[in-house]
């Protein structure tokens, strides 16, 4: 995985940090897919503070909510899921919008890695379940003013 960029999207928080944290940005982003077109009103972590303290620490997680990852190069990515209390789907997303990979419920407070499976500009958590209840599939797209670009 040497070419790979490890996100501590759910790094180890400072000494005495351990309340969650917003990002600066949101954006509404669609998913179109066999099941229709379903939007979500998401944080963006796009700089490596935001990216390292994702989603670490949230209590829950409202459905049709979520936080997209963006960064600056299509790369392999890993992320996990150290200090994040509630199970996420993870959604892989290449630059154009195309979903690469999806990471269904994945396990709370683990530090196992969980590959992009390809190289990958976005990643969209959302809550567990979410990918199931709507039918997300790779090779589906995502819209919203940050895909294409």
């Amino acid at each position: 995985m040497a070419a790979a960029c490890l996100v501590a999207a759910f790094a180890v928080a400072a000494p005495g940090v351990d309340a969650p944290a917003q990002a600066a940005g949101e954006a509404t982003i669609e998913i179109a897919g066999k099941s229709g077109v379903h939007a979500f009103a998401v944080e963006l972590a796009t700089n490596d503070a935001e990216r390292e303290r994702g989603l670490m620490f949230r209590k829950e997680l409202p459905e049709g909510r979520g936080m997209l990852f963006e960064f600056d190069v299509e790369r392999p990515v890993a992320f996990w899921m150290h200090n994040t209390y509630i199970p996420l789907d993870m959604i892989f997303i290449a630059g154009d919008g195309r979903i690469i990979n999806i990471a269904e419920n994945t396990q709370p407070l683990s530090d196992a890695l969980i590959p992009s499976g390809g190289p990958v500009r976005f990643v969209l958590e959302v809550i567990a379940g979410t990918a199931h209840k709507f039918g997300i599939r790779p090779g589906e797209r995502v819209s919203g003013p940050m895909f294409g670009r």
